[in-house]
């Protein structure tokens, strides 16, 4: 392991420095104050716990406080002098305010409050002095006219976890052993961040920036399957939108989350926030170490494969052809990531806001491969004579070992400003952005492989690469009479990714070469979207379209002589129309139909020709000529909620054209070399059913779950040209079509102890899943976690099990016209935490302006980021 980096120590000297800062400016600013008494009972006279207690100033809401009863019922707290309104709230009981006048210190008495008759129709959740405390009818998520937001301040599970962990429980989501993340079957999955793509999701760093995200600092998780026209069009599958937490109370608030774990596993992380009269100012930031291992295990069997140098007749007719390699990697992470930001209001109306982020992660692996090739059993002494007998055939170890020690770090920056405009009171806002980003990672290798064949053949790579990213947005609202409004906005998008692959070998291996190369990779996108929705009686409708252009400029260059350097243009413009429609059957009861186009860009990454070198006998080669593919997206959904429960069946079909494959062939068949490179090919229709539903049969039982049946169906037959044994050249296929059924299933159960402790079991299923040349076996697991509020509710303990019975595990069957292979792959076994929840002084939630109510209940992202677009 390396030493912590030095920005690492910045990072620490300036997050306790602005603690110091704002714990010292909330001091300053506090008056002479009565310190008062008193407690809460019920209508029996009884004491109630842990009830929240707000007193609001009447003249200066920045004078206003709050606390919590504890288990006596009874509270304490300080207060300027004055008039106020205080509001009284706890689980099962009515909402109660009074107004009383706090001239001089003393006990106030007792307030009483009523029982709560029966549970309320929405499902409302009351945060209580910064604990979220909710109601027998709380829902995890809701449904709205384009997306379902997912609250993960119930998924005990998660708690001390990161985003990673989140994803497994979010309805319409799936989390793949490799940290790979669909959604209803499909992998081509937008991420955004506070509305916008984000440096802290890093270029091409996959489950490891998932990793990096504690699940802490979420808020909530918008889960997008069929976005609308105001949303960019890249993601064929749907948007995963991750809103971060920012604190709305005055004063000075926040909280410390500490979590230990095994496999190792540390992590502390902060929310600190301060607000007084126009300033909310913002400070989020922690760091962790894990450590993973991955298993994978795989058996190929070729069906005809040969020495090139074979004299005919001489070949020895025992030699079988067949391949096993069981590898062993694991890895060493550390990760570390700080946001400081502001909003100032220069008025009632306008406000602008600035944010910076610094995130880097850092880590070594080792990855032993055991490898079994019955390919390198026999050799011949004289190779170079073929036209003789004189070569004789020698007997060789088939075993051979590849040692590879790798190291790799990420560093990250991004700086947004944004201004907010809110012409008048009606809901006509203007919101105006500019990020920018940057992000820089290295990977570097030494790998040695020992066999008879090639003793001690030591490879050396070293792969740099760079992304910086401008996005330049604008968002207009106007309200046209009560009922409609119309939206538009322009948005502009520039990436440069330049990557740089440096390959050193003691082995003549003739695939090496291209590996040392350098590509510029440049793009440019320039959206508008225009949007209007209303709602005549009980029929609501949106409707809106989007134009993209998009420029791709790409310079590729190797080292190998052979290889001419590479320039290619590429030049789109779409259009991508959407509408939603949707009809009240009555109250809490509403039909939703869609339609969206949507656009799967190639990742960068898949055109680099030989984007890196890390396994001879399996080696990824992008394609530079890759093109998009485009998705037609349909859905037919059904809402319904009651007091107990809700439940969500949304039909779905999606058709893709030009589709992206991934082709596994081998050039050479006299040689165990595979190759994987993404092509545009045919078509691929998925059809099926979503469902989420929640159920509160008691107050102590809560129950959340998901279902996904789908179909699919994909056509098309890949050609590539390949030498067989006795180096002739001929052409080769693999053969994309077929079609299948296969199920996702997810189920959720909380159950409430007391009124402090909850535990939850989380369980799911993904079925198989079978093509025209691969069969994926089926997979579950089952996770435990539970939560209690301690300290007099400033503090939660929290401890999990992840897959309990260490069954999340990935078996594949690949299989084409001249092998067939199994593959078994265990990413991360059974590991499991606890972390503690501190919570600093908790001042009042400070209420927002409301706006006028939606006629589609269609918001989206917070109050800070601008919109989606």
């Amino acid at each position: 392991m390396k030493n912590k980096t030095e920005i690492v120590n910045v990072f620490t000297r300036k997050t306790l420095g602005l603690t110091l800062v704002l714990s010292a400016a909330a001091m300053a600013f506090a008056q002479e104050k009565a310190g008062v008494t008193g407690s809460i009972v019920n209508k029996k006279n009884q004491p109630v716990p842990y009830a929240s207690v707000t007193f609001s100033h009447k003249a200066n809401k920045s004078l206003s406080d709050a606390v919590l009863t504890d288990e006596k019922g009874q509270y304490k707290l300080q207060l300027a002098p004055g008039e106020y309104e205080i509001t009284v709230e706890a689980i099962d009981y009515k909402k109660s305010v009074v107004s009383k006048t706090i001239a001089t210190s003393g006990n106030i008495g007792a307030l009483s409050i009523e029982p709560e008759a029966t549970t309320t129709m929405d499902g409302k959740t009351q945060e209580l002095q910064g604990v979220v405390i909710t109601a027998s009818a709380s829902k995890p998520f809701k449904v709205e006219l384009d997306k379902k937001t997912y609250d993960p301040s119930q998924d005990i599970v998660s708690k001390g976890g990161s985003l990673q962990d989140v994803l497994t429980n979010v309805p319409s989501v799936s989390v793949d052993t490799d940290g790979t993340v669909s959604m209803r079957g499909s992998t081509n999955v937008k991420f955004l961040i506070n509305g916008k793509p984000s440096a802290l999701l890093g270029i091409d760093d996959g489950a490891n920036a998932l990793q990096s995200i504690p699940a802490d600092q979420i808020e909530r998780i918008e889960v997008i399957t069929n976005p609308s026209s105001k949303f960019e069009a890249s993601g064929t599958s749907g948007i995963l939108n991750i809103i971060l937490k920012k604190n709305k109370k005055i004063g000075f608030n926040g909280s410390v989350v500490g979590t230990l774990g095994y496999f190792p596993r540390t992590a502390l992380n902060t929310n600190l926030s301060w607000r007084k009269n126009n300033w909310t100012w913002f400070l989020n930031g922690g760091g962790g170490y894990t450590e993973n291992r991955t298993k994978n295990n795989s058996e190929t069997t070729y069906h005809n494969i040969a020495y090139p140098d074979i004299v005919k007749g001489e070949q020895p007719s025992d030699v079988p052809v067949h391949q096993l390699q069981n590898s062993t990697n694991k890895t060493y992470n550390k990760n570390y990531n700080v946001s400081a930001g502001f909003v100032y209001d220069l008025s009632e109306k306008t406000s602008i806001n600035l944010t910076g982020l610094v995130r880097t992660f850092e880590g070594d692996g080792n990855e032993l491969l055991d490898t079994y090739d019955s390919f390198y059993r026999f050799y011949r002494d004289n190779p170079g004579d073929l036209q003789t007998t004189a070569g004789k055939w020698n007997l060789l170890n088939p075993h051979g070992l590849r040692d590879s020690k790798s190291v790799f770090n990420n560093l990250a920056f991004q700086g947004d400003i944004g201004l907010d405009h809110k012409f008048d009171d009606k809901g006509q806002n203007l919101s105006v952005s500019l990020s920018l980003q940057r992000n820089r990672s290295n990977n570097n290798a030494n790998i040695l492989e020992t066999n008879d064949l090639r003793p001690d053949v030591q490879d050396i790579t070293r792969r740099h690469s760079v992304s910086k990213t401008i996005i330049g947005k604008a968002d207009y609202e106007l309200p046209i009479g009560e009922n409609s409004k119309l939206e538009a906005g322009y948005r502009l998008d520039v990436n440069d990714n330049t990557y740089d692959n440096f390959v050193s070998s003691t082995s003549n291996n003739k695939y090496i070469p291209d590996y040392n190369n350098n590509t510029d990779y440049r793009e440019i996108f320039n959206a508008f979207y225009l949007q209007f929705r209303s709602k005549i009686g009980n029929f609501g409708y949106q409707l809106g379209l989007r134009d993209e252009l998009s420029n791709v400029k790409i310079n590729y260059a190797n080292q190998n002589p052979n290889t001419p350097v590479i320039d290619k243009t590429k030049n789109y413009n779409n259009l991508f129309p959407s509408v939603f429609l949707s009809y009240d059957v009555s109250k809490n009861n509403q039909i939703l139909v869609n339609y969206s186009r949507r656009i799967d860009r190639p990742r960068s990454f898949f055109m680099v020709p030989f984007p890196n070198y890390s396994n001879s006998q399996n080696i990824f080669e992008g394609n530079i000529d890759l093109n998009p593919s485009y998705v037609d997206s349909y859905e037919v959904g059904y809402s319904i909620t009651r007091k107990k429960f809700t439940i969500n069946p949304t039909l779905y079909y999606r058709h893709a054209t030009d589709d992206t494959k991934m082709l596994v062939y081998r050039p050479d068949e006299s040689m165990s070399v595979f190759y994987t490179k993404p092509i545009n090919l045919g078509n691929d229709d998925r059809y099926g059913l979503d469902l989420n539903f929640t159920y509160d049969p008691f107050a102590w039982l809560k129950i959340m779950g998901s279902l996904d049946m789908f179909g699919y169906k994909t056509t098309g037959i890949a050609y590539y040209n390949a030498k067989d044994v006795n180096g002739i050249d001929k052409t080769g296929s693999m053969d994309f079509t077929g079609s299948g059924f296969s199920t996702r299933a997810r189920l959720n159960t909380t159950f409430k102890l007391d009124k402090t402790l909850s535990v939850q079991l989380q369980g799911f299923y993904r079925g198989a899943q079978k093509s025209a040349n691969q069969n994926t076996q089926d997979m579950y697991a089952l996770n435990f976690g539970a939560s209690k509020t301690i300290w007099k509710g400033d503090g939660t303990l929290s401890f999990n099990i992840q897959d309990i019975f260490n069954t999340r595990s990935r078996e594949v069957f690949s299989f084409n016209s001249d092998y067939t292979r199994r593959n078994y792959m265990q990413w991360q076994p059974r590991q499991f935490s606890i972390s503690l929840t501190y919570r600093f002084k908790q001042g009042e939630k400070v209420e927002q302006p409301k706006k006028k109510k939606d006629i589609n209940s269609n918001e989206s992202g917070d109050d800070q980021q601008g919109g989606p677009m």
